[in-house]
């Protein structure tokens, strides 16, 4: 019905009209919503599983258009492409997947990442745990590197 989707430019564009000006929460709804497919349900679906395993996780909105969330570190992405949404985990080749969730870049020494196609089940238990394992990887290097800072007189 006319009216009622707000496009990616209407959401993200404020009173300046600058793209780059909308909060990326309204930005990645903009995108679900735009998508308006399975490629949308999917990203919505993958958002929520998200939140629920970190609350304290951090929207953003970088490389022109691509969903990221993070916790002291980019925790992964979710890049839409025509067949597949993509979950990218920035320092996936460093976590355990004993569910084999990671199907796509397996050959990289730091991202690995999970195709979905459309109809596929998500394993909502196990994205979670690898999304909290994350999280921990994240926050264990930050204070890693923290410790290692000399302190100054």
């Amino acid at each position: 019905m006319k009216g009622e989707t707000t496009t990616m430019k209407e959401a993200a564009t404020s009173k300046s009209g600058s793209m780059e000006e909308g909060s990326p929460s309204r930005l990645i709804d903009a995108r679900i919503n735009e998508l308006g497919d399975w490629r949308g349900e999917t990203l919505a679906h993958i958002r929520a599983l998200i939140k629920q395993a970190d609350p304290e996780v951090v929207e953003e909105w970088k490389w022109r258009g691509v969903p990221v969330w993070s916790h002291a570190g980019i925790i992964c992405t979710g890049e839409t492409y025509k067949n597949v949404v993509k979950m990218t985990f920035a320092k996936g080749a460093s976590l355990e997947d004993p569910s084999g969730l990671f199907n796509s870049s397996l050959e990289g020494n730091t991202r690995r990442a999970i195709d979905i196609h459309e109809g596929d089940k998500i394993d909502e238990e196990a994205l979670k745990a690898l999304i909290r394992a994350a999280v921990v990887l994240n926050t264990s290097a930050r204070a890693a590197r923290s410790q290692k800072r000399p302190k100054s007189s």
